[in-house]
Parts: structure tokens; C-alpha cells; sequence
């Protein structure tokens, strides 16, 4: 299935060579070459995934996604040359799903686009049905959450953690299982990334933060009067 990216990438080669990985798949590419010009392609084009490299002119990609993040729950996946453990941490806490560091192997960022969409189609799959559970009722179809009738905007990561840890109400979900469910075996992580992750889904869910309980060592687990 084809599906529209942007890539927000100052630098001609790499961005030439990844729009030619993702152009050989049969996806549609439109490009950005700074902040200011991604933020207006954003505006007039619906995307399903933005690449978004960090380090860029005029307008640089962390605000780029915050600014995003306002708005949309697009799956964003964030390239650096920068390896501080912090600025990575820094991406997911402004709402990237994943993040890969330069120099990186094409197949590799390709693969790592292949596990954000196919996750979010295996989910879409559920088109049909809503999920409710303790006043928290997500829309599989439109991927829409809301607390209490009020909608919240989650990030694709963010849908994908709430959504198992509700599919399975009372039992406990170990950092591993999530790792394995959102990223898959092959991606690196700490505790740190996980956990910022789920701060970040109990800020959004404000009052109802409290179901989804950290188990000490383990994981954690969703639980609440139905």
C-alpha cells in the first residue's frame, strides 16, 4: 500500500537517497529542506509518516514537532548526528515515535518506517470497533481517544501503548512486551525511553492517569472498575 511521507532533510544526498528507497516502494515523497517550509507542507498535505531530521535551518526539528504535535498524531520518526542519551529522550518527551541517529544504513530507516505503518494498519484493522473502558473510550477506525467525551491527541506511540495495556485490563505488561508491540525486537531500549513514553500518556489522560499502575521492576498494567 503506497502511502504519502515527508522528508524534512537539509542535506541533498541523504534526503535524495531516502526519497529514492521510499519512491521504489511505491510511496509518494514530498520533500522539505528546513522547518519553515516543513511546517508548510505539513499545513497543505495529509501525511501518514514525517521523517524529520533535528538539525535544520530557520526553524529547528524539535520545535517543527512540537508544533506538529498540536494538532496531529502523525507517526514521526526523528534522524540526528547528535548521540546524547538526553536529546533522544528529549524527541520522545516532544512526541516522536522513533528515533534513528546518523550515520544510518537506508534499509535500516526503511525498516523502521515499515514497523510504524504496518503497526498502525494492524490497529486500523479494528475499524469496526470501539474499546471503553473506566470513561476512557478509543475509536479504532479514526484512532480518536477520549477522557470522559473530551478528546485527547496521542501520538501514534502513545495510541499503540494505551491501546494494549487496555486490551489487556488487569494484567501486568512488561517493559519487554511494549518494546516488542511498538518497535519490535530489533529496536534498542532503555527504561528511560519507555518511561517517558508513559509519563507523557499520563499527562494527556490527566485525571484518569491513575489506571494505568507502575509495577516495580516489571512493567506496568491498566486496571480500574470497568
Amino acid at each position: 500500500m503506497p502511502y504519502k511521507i515527508l522528508i524534512v532533510e537539509d542535506e541533498t544526498i541523504l534526503r535524495e537517497i531516502v526519497k529514492d528507497y521510499l519512491v521504489n516502494e511505491d510511496h509518494e515523497v514530498i520533500e522539505a529542506i528546513d522547518g519553515e517550509q516543513a511546517l508548510e507542507m505539513f499545513q497543505e498535505h495529509d501525511f501518514h509518516l514525517i521523517i524529520l531530521d533535528i538539525m535544520l535551518p530557520k526553524i529547528d526539528g524539535w520545535a517543527v514537532c512540537r508544533r506538529i504535535r498540536k494538532t496531529s498524531n502523525v507517526p514521526i520518526i526523528m534522524l540526528t548526528a547528535r548521540v546524547d542519551e538526553d536529546d533522544t529522550l528529549l524527541g520522545f518527551e516532544l512526541g516522536a515515535d522513533d528515533y534513528v541517529t546518523k550515520p544510518y544504513s537506508p534499509p535500516i530507516l526503511l525498516a523502521r518506517i515499515k514497523r510504524l505503518l504496518e503497526s498502525r494498519n494492524k490497529t486500523n484493522e479494528l475499524s469496526n470497533d470501539t474499546l471503553t473502558k473506566c470513561g476512557i473510550m478509543v475509536d479504532f477506525s479514526s484512532r480518536k481517544v477520549k477522557v470522559d467525551g473530551a478528546n485527547i491527541n496521542l501520538t501514534h506511540t502513545e495510541f499503540e501503548i494505551l491501546t494494549y495495556l487496555m486490551q489487556n485490563h488487569g494484567i501486568v505488561i512488561t517493559r519487554e512486551q511494549l518494546v516488542q508491540k511498538i518497535w519490535g525486537y530489533d529496536y534498542n531500549s532503555d527504561d528511560r525511553t519507555i518511561n517517558t513514553h508513559i509519563r507523557n500518556l499520563r499527562t494527556k489522560l490527566g485525571s484518569k492517569s491513575k489506571l494505568i499502575s507502575t509495577i516495580i521492576r516489571t512493567g506496568y498494567k491498566f486496571e480500574g472498575t470497568i
